[in-house]
């Protein structure tokens, strides 16, 4: 792998572990985050360093930071992924351990993190909820809605074993990270470590971790409902399984069920009448899933070739069998029933000298001819839209 250090910053052999901090006018809490770090590197003989990304403080957080002995390297684009993203690149260390410089992780806790590194592990998550939270450490939105459920949202999404997908304080291998090509600015790069991690297979473990309440006196950088939405649009983004697959084919398969249950004659359960309107909304379920399932196949094409999601095996070897030639055969042939109950349909009318007609009869036939028509056309546009995308990733 290339070095992706800034220039004038060098790999140092003998540099085992960085110490990360993401720095945005954390001058309250940064010098004594740096010295208790500079503390466990010494007591515990561990050759490192401390580093101290900042994102453009203007409190003289850079001057305290080099006061200490810290090295600081500065991170122009503004944003928490963004930060951490360029400390990584310019860590100096094999190892990195990344905590927030506002006073709530222990930088003198850190040996576990080191130990499971040191054991082969690619990613070591701190867990809140196992080493205990401190009163007014985590505001109750937090600790009882927004973590539990976005965690237990990425560990349904992406198998992931992690307990606590946010928890600030964690360690990895620079380079396993650095393969992992991190790319979200924001807030969401928490989850975005945790997910590519699960997704590329890395060695993860979990130690519990405390969280004491940060020593400013300002608001956090968080905001609660912003970031948290953040998360979870990342975790839809990222797998398109759950965002278009499932509750498309789910749409798909009762919209077709009901249709054909309907479509003979009105049917009543418990005193209640299904009948004309239940059949458009069914055909509509069939149309919008039959839609949301292609989106994910187009999501799943794009995305393998960027990187995005895994590359799935079992999926390019049913593209490969889904050619535009029968993509285009099986929208020519339900265009063609299609137009075959539709002429039926005009039939019906010309007998009838085209005057009015038994409104339940009639629409028993448009119905599912329309819902037919607009299936071939979402089919045929789709195969030559795949087509397109394949194309482009032969090109790339």
């Amino acid at each position: 792998m290339d070095d992706t250090r800034p220039a004038g910053t060098k790999a140092h052999s003998s540099c085992e572990l960085t110490i990360l901090m993401p720095c945005l006018n954390e001058a309250e809490t940064l010098g004594q985050c740096i010295k208790t770090a500079h503390g466990f590197l010494m007591r515990h003989g561990v050759q490192g360093e401390v580093l101290i990304a900042d994102n453009g403080s203007t409190d003289g957080s850079q001057a305290i930071a080099e006061m200490l002995g810290a090295r600081v390297v500065p991170i122009s684009e503004r944003g928490y992924g963004a930060a951490l993203i360029g400390g990584i690149r310019a860590a100096a260390g094999e190892y990195v351990i990344m905590g927030d410089s506002d006073g709530s992780y222990d930088f003198d806790a850190l040996m576990p993190f080191l130990e499971r590194l040191r054991q082969g592990y690619e990613l070591v998550m701190g867990n809140r909820f196992l080493g205990g939270i401190a009163p007014g450490a985590m505001p109750a939105l937090h600790r009882y809605l927004g973590n539990p459920v976005l965690t237990a949202i990425g560990r349904l999404f992406f198998g992931s074993a992690c307990g606590d997908f946010h928890c600030g304080l964690r360690g990895f291998r620079r380079d396993a990270m650095l393969s992992l090509d991190l790319q979200a600015r924001g807030m969401e790069f928490a989850s975005e470590m945790v997910v590519k991690a699960a997704t590329n297979k890395l060695r993860v473990a979990e130690v519990p971790t405390t969280l004491s309440p940060d020593g400013r006196s300002r608001a956090p950088h968080l905001r609660s409902w912003r970031d948290g939405w953040r998360h979870l649009r990342f975790m839809l983004l990222f797998s398109p399984r759950w965002l278009f697959l499932y509750p498309g084919a789910l749409l798909f398969a009762v919209g077709l069920a009901v249709m054909g249950w309907l479509i003979p004659q009105p049917r009543t359960v418990a005193g209640i009448t299904f009948d004309l309107d239940t059949l458009l909304y069914a055909s509509a379920a069939v149309v919008v899933g039959f839609q949301s399932v292609q989106f994910w196949v187009f999501a799943k094409i794009y995305g393998g070739r960027e990187g995005i999601v895994p590359v799935d095996p079992f999926f390019r070897s049913v593209m490969t069998a889904a050619t535009l030639e029968r993509g285009l055969i099986l929208a020519l042939a339900l265009l063609t029933a299609g137009l075959v109950v539709s002429a039926y349909a005009l039939n019906s009318w010309n007998a009838a000298g085209f005057g009015p007609l038994a409104t339940s009869h009639i629409m028993r036939l448009v119905i599912p001819s329309v819902t037919a028509i607009i299936l071939a056309f979402q089919i045929g546009y789709g195969a030559f839209f795949v087509s397109v995308l394949e194309v482009q990733a032969t090109r790339s």
